[in-house]
């Protein structure tokens, strides 16, 4: 090529980089959000999954999508943070969708149910079964839209002032339980309250609460449960493998860029990977401390898992003649539970049982 041409040629490339530049800069425009959470800061595993968010959507932006957390109680109440999104207060927030059943019990089969399914089948669900595009059809009408962040695996069954022998012994019983599992045990007798976690060692302390549930023995060692009620029951047969979700305000969900789309909900699914596998290496330290310290661990009676997982059916049946949303997902839900437990009974239990034989053997 001679040297005239190749000026040339070079000079017209710079011209055209030159006039795609700005067309470049507009596309990745300075958006800055907030987002409340419904957890409080002690609880670094469960709150942390929103900072992770936060850290990430600025790190591949290049600080041109920051999103600033609040905790709970900051700019708004633990239990009203999808309502601070949906009327715009702030763009996102991080919570447990159960906690608006209130507002639509369909709420609650986007995150767990009872006798629901595990976190590796509820993630499954969502993620690749149909299940995330059939609640955020959903969530429109609450002007929200929802992206999975976080899953804390299974959740144990509470902590209780007295020991649960049998069903009888729920009858008047107050507890502390979130979501529709509240409906459940109300059938059993339970009197179920809703309160925010930081509100539930002084409840449990005065005597205004007999038991409580939160998540699992890292969160709640830090909360200190164990110093106002001795017995620690498990499984949460409510709360098999619970998904925690950003709801963010539709209306700036679809002023986003695409990119900016694919940057967050990219953001929310590496904070979903990295809660659970924190709960799963935090908690069995947490559990071993807790029963040195004199925590007594207690399985729930078989009569009264029958009788909760029969409430259960009972439930869903009323809600279902009612309410044709959460007829819709809590049949997905099942249809896809049934499929995954087959596999499961194959080879994942089979495996798991073999290995927990051996390790009590050692």
């Amino acid at each position: 090529m001679k040297r005239r041409h190749f000026i040339a040629a070079t000079g017209v490339g710079l011209a055209a980089s030159a006039v795609a530049a700005p067309a470049i800069a507009q596309s990745a425009p300075e958006v800055k959000w907030r987002l409340t959470s419904s957890f409080p800061k002690s609880l670094d595993t469960i709150y942390g999954a929103a900072e992770t968010v936060s850290k990430q959507v600025a790190e591949m932006t290049d600080n041109k999508f920051q999103i600033q957390v609040f905790a709970a109680g900051e700019i708004a109440p633990a239990l009203a943070a999808a309502d601070a999104a949906s009327n715009g207060s702030v763009e996102m927030c991080h919570t447990v969708s159960y906690y608006y059943v209130g507002k639509d019990p369909t709420f609650a089969v986007a995150s767990s149910v009872p006798f629901g399914m595990n976190a590796r089948q509820q993630n499954a669900w969502l993620q690749s079964g149909g299940g995330n595009e059939l609640f955020n059809e959903f969530y429109k009408k609450f002007n929200l839209h929802g992206i999975q962040t976080g899953n804390t695996g299974a959740q144990m069954g509470g902590w209780f002032r007295k020991e649960i022998k049998t069903v009888a012994d729920l009858n008047g019983l107050k507890m502390r339980i979130g979501g529709i599992a509240g409906q459940v045990l109300q059938k059993l007798g339970v009197v179920p309250q809703q309160i925010g976690g930081g509100d539930i060692y002084p409840a449990l302390e005065r005597g205004t609460i007999d038991g409580a549930e939160w998540v699992g023995p890292y969160d709640d060692e830090k909360l200190g449960f164990n110093k106002v009620a001795p017995f620690y029951y498990y499984p949460g047969w409510w709360e098999g493998g619970p998904a925690v979700h950003s709801f963010i305000n539709l209306d700036k969900w679809n002023s986003l860029p695409k990119a900016y789309q694919a940057v967050l909900t990219n953001a929310c699914a590496n904070a979903t990977t990295i809660m659970t596998a924190k709960y799963d290496l935090q908690n069995p330290p947490a559990l071993r401390r807790l029963v040195a310290a004199g925590t007594q661990l207690r399985p729930f009676p078989q009569e009264v898992m029958e009788a909760c997982y029969n409430a259960t059916n009972e439930l869903w049946a009323e809600i279902s003649a009612k309410n044709a949303d959460f007829k819709k997902a809590i049949e997905a839900m099942q249809a896809s539970r049934n499929d995954q437990y087959l596999w499961w009974q194959v080879a994942e239990f089979t495996y798991d049982a073999f290995m927990i034989r051996q390790r009590a053997r050692r």
